[in-house]
C-alpha cells in the first residue's frame, strides 16, 4: 500500500486522514490488534459490511443539510469508490457501500474539499446531530434551531470528552413543539422555546435526556422546561463527561446513557452533571446565529416553465402531499419520496443540474429517508414536479403510511436477521393499490428494521416490524416481529410501540391488510392510530393477527426471504456500532502516551479544559492496563479509578499515591486554569512512567518464573 498524501487547508483534517492511512498500513502489517483498529476506523466513519473485505462509509451531514456542490461531490465519490448509490439514512447521513478499506483515506480527502466529514460518523462518539427538516422555514418555530445544531456539531467534533464513550450518543433538535425530530427517543433532545424574563425575550430549549430505541426502548426524561440558549453547550458537555466516566463499558447491551440513568436514578444523574460545572470548557457559550440567516436563493431562467404536466390529477395529489408553504412569504418547500432512501449518483447529478435554478442551495435529508428542497416559488412548482417525474421521484404521499422507513437489513448490515428492504417495497405497493386513501394519512406510520436494534425506528412506529426467525417443520423461516401503537405526541412526549406477535415474513402484507382495514372500520371519529391502539390494547391485536402464525399451511416460498432466491438461514455477524473492549495491557499504556501528547498539543493552543481531559484519559488508560494485568475486570471509568485504589494503593504497590480517586478526579473540582492544567498533566506523566516501570518489573518476574 502506497503512503498517502493530501493537501487540505485544515491541518486537523489533514492529520486525521493521514493518520487513518497510516493506521491501515500498520493494521495490514499486523502491528495493530483488530479490536483497536476497528474502534479507530469506526470513529472515522468506516464500518465493516456483512460482505467480507468491503466497507460501508458513513458520511456525516449535520441536520442532513448539504449544498448542491456537496451533494454532487458525494455522488462523484460514490461513482469512483463505491457502487454509484447514495443511501439516505434515518440519522440524516448518507452511506455508500462496498468501499475498499485502503481507499478510504483518499475518499475522505476528496469529500473534505467540499467541507464534508467522516469524523465520528460511527463508533462510540457523538453521532450525526439531527434536526427537523423544516428548521428555518417552519411556520410554527419560535426560532431557527439550525445555528444551534450546527454549533453543537462543531463544538463536539474531536472534543476529547466524546472520542471513546462507552457507546454512541445521539442528539436531536426539533423545530417546534410538534417534535418532528423525535427528541423523546434521543440521548439528548432540544426543543426551542421563548420566554419573557425581566421584560426581555429570551431564547432557550426544553431539554430531554436518556431516550433511546434499540432492543429495549426508553422515553427520555425532561430535565429542563427552559434552559437558556447560552447554557446549552456547557450542559451538554457536562452530560457527556458524566456518561464518559460512569457509563458501562463491558456489556455493550447496557452501555447507553439510558441504562446509566436507569441504574442510578435521574436525581443522582442530575447531581453528577451539576458536579461537573466548575470543570467545563466554558460556563456560557454564545452561538453565532448570524452565520445561518438565509441560504443562496435560486436565480436564473427556467426552461420550459409553462409546459403542462402529463397527468394533472397525479400532479395535484403530489402537490397536496409533498409541498408545504414556508414561513417565508411567497416560498414553498418540496418533499421527495426516495424509496428505501436509495438514490443513484446519476439521478443526483441530473437533479442538481436541472433544479439548481429553482431551489435554494440548501438541500435537507429527512429523518424518513427522503429529500427536501426549499425556497421554491409557486410558479416553479410544476417545473420541479416535471423534473422529479422524469426521474421516477414524483410519488405522492411523502411522510404518509405508504412512505415506509426501512434500514438496509440483510442487504449489507452484519446484524440483519431478515430482509427489510424487499418487504418494504411490497408493503408500499399494497397500500398504494389497495388503500390509496392512506397516501393522504400522515398519522399512521410504518417502519421496518432488519433486527431488533431499531435502525429503521420500528419501536416508535404506528405499525412496526423487525427482522426475526421462526422454526417450522424442522426448518427455519424468515419472520417479522410486529409492534403496534408507537407515535409522536409532541413537546418531547412519545409512545413506544408494543410487541404483539411474530409472524412469517411472507405474511407481512396480510398483516397490513388486517390492521389498516380494522383501523378504518373501528376507529372512532378523530381518533389517531396510537389512541386507537391504546384503546384496543395489545391482546386485541394479538388475536387479530394470530391466524397469520399458522405454520401448517406454509408453502416452500415462505422459507425464502423477500428479494432472495435461496432458502433462509440466520447468519448474524458482529455489530460494529457498539462499544469495543481493548484489553491489551501494552496497547493501553501506549494509548496513555498518545493522550499525553494530545494534552500537550491542547496546552500549546491554550485549550486548558481539553488538555486536562486528555491527561485524565491517560490516568484511566494506565490504571486499566495494570488492573487487567492483575486480572481485575473493569466496566466503568469510575470503577477503574476506585479499583486501582483498592488493588494497588491499598495493597501497597502504589502506596505513596494514598488517595488515587482524589488525585484523578481533581478534574471536576478545579477550574481549568493554566496552573492546574500543567500541574495535573505532570501528575499524569509521572503516573504513566511509574506504571510503565511496574509493568516492566512484572513482565521480568513473569519471564523468570
Amino acid at each position: 500500500m502506497q503512503s498517502f498524501r493530501t493537501e487540505l487547508e485544515n491541518p486537523l483534517v489533514e492529520r486525521d486522514i493521514i493518520e487513518l492511512e497510516k493506521k491501515i498500513r500498520e493494521f495490514r502489517a499486523g502491528n495493530i490488534p483488530d479490536e483497536k483498529f476497528r474502534s479507530l476506523r469506526l470513529a472515522r466513519g468506516v464500518y465493516g459490511q456483512r460482505q467480507q473485505g468491503v466497507q460501508m462509509v458513513r458520511i456525516k451531514l449535520p441536520q442532513g443539510k448539504m449544498t448542491l456542490a456537496q451533494w454532487k461531490r458525494i455522488a462523484d465519490v460514490s461513482d469512483e469508490f463505491a457502487t454509484g448509490n447514495l443511501h439516505l439514512t434515518t440519522r440524516q447521513d448518507i452511506q455508500i457501500h462496498f468501499v475498499s478499506l485502503e481507499r478510504t483515506p483518499e475518499l475522505w480527502s476528496l469529500l473534505e474539499q467540499d467541507n464534508i466529514t467522516l469524523r465520528e460518523a460511527c463508533g462510540n462518539t457523538v453521532r450525526n446531530i439531527t434536526a427537523s427538516d423544516q428548521a428555518g422555514i417552519d411556520p410554527d418555530e419560535p426560532f431557527d434551531v439550525t445555528p444551534y445544531a450546527h454549533a453543537a456539531f462543531e463544538y463536539f467534533l474531536r472534543k476529547p470528552v466524546c472520542q471513546e464513550l462507552g457507546r454512541k450518543f445521539k442528539i436531536a433538535f426539533s423545530s417546534s413543539e410538534a417534535d418532528t425530530a423525535y427528541t423523546f427517543m434521543h440521548d439528548l433532545g432540544a426543543i426551542p422555546r421563548i420566554r419573557i424574563i425581566d421584560g426581555i425575550e429570551k431564547r432557550g430549549f426544553k431539554i430531554l435526556v436518556g431516550g433511546g430505541l434499540g432492543a429495549q426502548p426508553f422515553l427520555a426524561h425532561t430535565i429542563y422546561e427552559f434552559l437558556e440558549e447560552d447554557l446549552l453547550m456547557p450542559y451538554t458537555e457536562a452530560v457527556l463527561r458524566v456518561f464518559d466516566r460512569h457509563g458501562e463499558r463491558t456489556s455493550r447491551h447496557k452501555a447507553r446513557i439510558k441504562y446509566l440513568i436507569q441504574k442510578i436514578g435521574i436525581d443522582s444523574f442530575n447531581e453528577l452533571v451539576n458536579a461537573e460545572q466548575k470543570a467545563l470548557t466554558c460556563q456560557s457559550y454564545k452561538v453565532d446565529t448570524s452565520r445561518f440567516i438565509q441560504p443562496a436563493l435560486p436565480v436564473g431562467e427556467l426552461p420550459e416553465i409553462n409546459e403542462p404536466v402529463k397527468n394533472e390529477l397525479k400532479f395535484e395529489y403530489w402537490r397536496k402531499t409533498n409541498v408545504f408553504q414556508q414561513k417565508q412569504e411567497g416560498y414553498f418547500a418540496v418533499y421527495v419520496r426516495v424509496p428505501l432512501g436509495n438514490i443513484s449518483s446519476d439521478v443526483s447529478r441530473r437533479l442538481i443540474e436541472k433544479l439548481a435554478p429553482a431551489i435554494a442551495d440548501d438541500v435537507r435529508i429527512t429523518v424518513n429517508q427522503g429529500l427536501q428542497f426549499r425556497y421554491v416559488k409557486p410558479e416553479h412548482i410544476k417545473y420541479v414536479y416535471r423534473v422529479l417525474d422524469s426521474e421516477g421521484l414524483a410519488g405522492p404521499g411523502f411522510g404518509s403510511t405508504a412512505d415506509i422507513t426501512a434500514c438496509p437489513g440483510t442487504d449489507t448490515c452484519n446484524l440483519g436477521i431478515s430482509n427489510s428492504t424487499g418487504i418494504s417495497n411490497v408493503l408500499s405497493e399494497v397500500i398504494e393499490e389497495e388503500f390509496p386513501e392512506f397516501l393522504f394519512n400522515k398519522d399512521v406510520s410504518i417502519k421496518i428494521s432488519g433486527c431488533m436494534n431499531s435502525c429503521g425506528q420500528h419501536g416508535m412506529a404506528s405499525i412496526g416490524f423487525h427482522g426475526s426467525s421462526l422454526k417450522a417443520k424442522g426448518k427455519v423461516l424468515p419472520a417479522l416481529q410486529v409492534l403496534i401503537g408507537g407515535g409522536v405526541l409532541g413537546s418531547g412526549n412519545g409512545r413506544i410501540a408494543e410487541k404483539v406477535i411474530k409472524i412469517p415474513s411472507k405474511k407481512g402484507p396480510d398483516a397490513i391488510r388486517l390492521l389498516l382495514t380494522d383501523f378504518k372500520n373501528n376507529a372512532i371519529e378523530d381518533e389517531v392510530f396510537y389512541q386507537y391502539a391504546e384503546r384496543k390494547g395489545e391482546r386485541y391485536f394479538y388475536e387479530l393477527l394470530k391466524p397469520l402464525t399458522n405454520v401448517d399451511l406454509l408453502r416452500d416460498e415462505d422459507f425464502i426471504d423477500w428479494g432472495q432466491e435461496e432458502k433462509f438461514a440466520t447468519a448474524i455477524g458482529v455489530g460494529e456500532c457498539a462499544g469495543v473492549m481493548i484489553d491489551l495491557v501494552a496497547t493501553l499504556i501506549l494509548e496513555a502516551d498518545e493522550k499525553l501528547e494530545w494534552s500537550q498539543e491542547c496546552f500549546e493552543k491554550n485549550q486548558w479544559a481539553d488538555g486536562i481531559y486528555h491527561a485524565y484519559a491517560a490516568f484511566v488508560h494506565t490504571a486499566k492496563a495494570l488492573l487487567l494485568q492483575k486480572g481485575v475486570q473493569c466496566n466503568t471509568q469510575h470503577g477503574i479509578i476506585r479499583d486501582f485504589d483498592k488493588h494497588f494503593v491499598q495493597d501497597g504497590d502504589f502506596a505513596d499515591y494514598e488517595d488515587f480517586p482524589s488525585l484523578v478526579l481533581q478534574i471536576n473540582k478545579v477550574e481549568p486554569s493554566e496552573e492546574f492544567a500543567l500541574n495535573y498533566q505532570q501528575q499524569a506523566i509521572d503516573f504513566v512512567n511509574r506504571a510503565r516501570q511496574y509493568r516492566t518489573s512484572f513482565v521480568a518476574v513473569a519471564k523468570a518464573v
